[in-house]
């Protein structure tokens, strides 16, 4: 009884949704190296949940340790809610003349270019329950792709001494330091997924000079 009415429901989700989820059927990647990735990043009105917007979704793909530019997207949203107070951080203006979606457009964009691809995004909760509140406003479930935090991730390159413990956060500016990475695009969608795509490729070249890797290991 419960299968049908999951059925149903399924039945009414609009198609973009539909054709997302029956990805989720195809055999997962083992090898890291054979898996698609989506670095993620939003830029959003501000850090509340809830209450925030997203300005925009900026997303590029990793395919057998390279990242393919020619393969990203970067996505303007209608604004019926903005806090110009955080304009400073993502310059993103209201009516600047770029072009916008609808949020459930934007969405529909943004989950065709993901399909069942692992996510990655620095601090990845944030950018992780700001698209799962979207989908939530506009009548969809959560997102079903595995996730890696290149914050938690960059961590596990680190040793621990009581000279020099891990400190809690790191920040991507932090990282890019680190790395010597570019930032001069800093606080755009696309611009921070690059910079979180490049570290990641770091990190990750750390990481196999300890030892095999497993995908699995990644994983939040």
């Amino acid at each position: 009884m419960k299968s049908l009415f999951n059925k149903k429901r399924l039945d009414n989700l609009p198609e973009f949704w539909r054709n997302y989820i029956a990805k989720f059927s195809e055999p997962e990647a083992i090898d890291y190296k054979n898996t698609r990735f989506v670095v993620l990043d939003t830029e959003t009105t501000g850090f509340n949940t809830y209450r925030d917007r997203i300005l925009c979704i900026g997303a590029l793909s990793i395919v057998n340790n390279s990242i393919e530019v020619e393969s990203s997207l970067e996505i303007y949203l209608e604004q019926q809610h903005f806090d110009a107070s955080t304009v400073a951080i993502h310059g993103i203006l209201k009516n600047e003349k770029i072009e916008h979606v609808s949020e459930q457009k934007g969405l529909e964009m943004f989950l065709s270019f993901l399909n069942n691809a692992v996510i990655i995004a620095h601090h990845a909760q944030f950018d992780i329950s700001m698209i799962n509140r979207a989908l939530d406003r506009n009548g969809l479930p959560e997102l079903k792709n595995r996730i890696i935090d290149t914050a938690l991730l960059y961590k596990k390159t680190l040793l621990s001494t009581p000279l020099l413990p891990k400190k809690e956060v790191y920040s991507l500016d932090e990282i890019a330091n680190k790395f010597d990475i570019s930032t001069k695009d800093r606080h755009t969608a696309l611009g921070d997924a690059y910079i979180t795509a490049i570290a990641f490729l770091k990190i990750m070249n750390r990481l196999q000079d300890k030892g095999p890797v497993s995908l699995k290991s990644l994983y939040n």
